[in-house]
């Protein structure tokens, strides 16, 4: 029965991914890995309010179809994959061991529900994640063992944004 939920949540999300890319726009050159726009007030509010979007940043989709961007996550350059299908900030072990995290000292009792199946996690607080201007703090996250080969920025990270939308080729993420 679970896999079937799996695949039913699977095509919404995949629906809802088509239905927000517009099919006409334009095509726009891959942007790097690492690429995140820092954007000082520049970038117009969805709802053209007069609140100031001094912390915002651009982050553009590569060819995979996918956002990539570098986090600095207790001073350290991260690299992520944007996943708002996930609840939380999963990283891998060799990130989270680059973070200064103490893998001996992880307790991986958590069960984390993936597309794979179920997973045993280990829960942690990042202390800071900063992607340009964009600065959270306290962002719960988990260390998976097995099955993660890129970091993933949840929603752990974008639900504490003041907003987040996809525009052509770019997610504009403001604080």
């Amino acid at each position: 029965m679970k896999p079937l939920y799996m695949l039913i949540s699977a095509a919404m999300i995949a629906a809802g991914v088509y239905f927000f890319i517009p099919k006409d726009a334009p095509h726009q050159a891959p942007a790097s890995a690492a690429s995140a726009t820092v954007v000082a007030g520049t970038v117009p509010p969805a709802d053209q309010t007069t609140t100031s979007y001094a912390k915002a940043a651009v982050i553009s989709r590569k060819d995979d179809g996918h956002y990539w961007t570098n986090a600095s996550v207790g001073g350290t350059s991260v690299e992520f994959m944007i996943d708002t299908g996930a609840s939380i900030v999963a990283l891998t072990p060799r990130d989270a061991q680059r973070i200064g995290v103490d893998m001996d000292t992880l307790t991986y009792n958590g069960r984390i529900n993936t597309a794979g199946g179920q997973i045993k996690g280990a829960y942690i607080t990042l202390d800071e994640v900063r992607i340009g201007r964009v600065k959270i703090k306290d962002v719960d996250a988990v260390v998976l063992p097995d099955g993660l080969t890129q970091s993933l920025l949840g929603m752990s990270f974008l639900g504490q944004l003041y907003s987040y939308e996809f525009r052509q080729n770019q997610l504009i993420i403001r604080q």
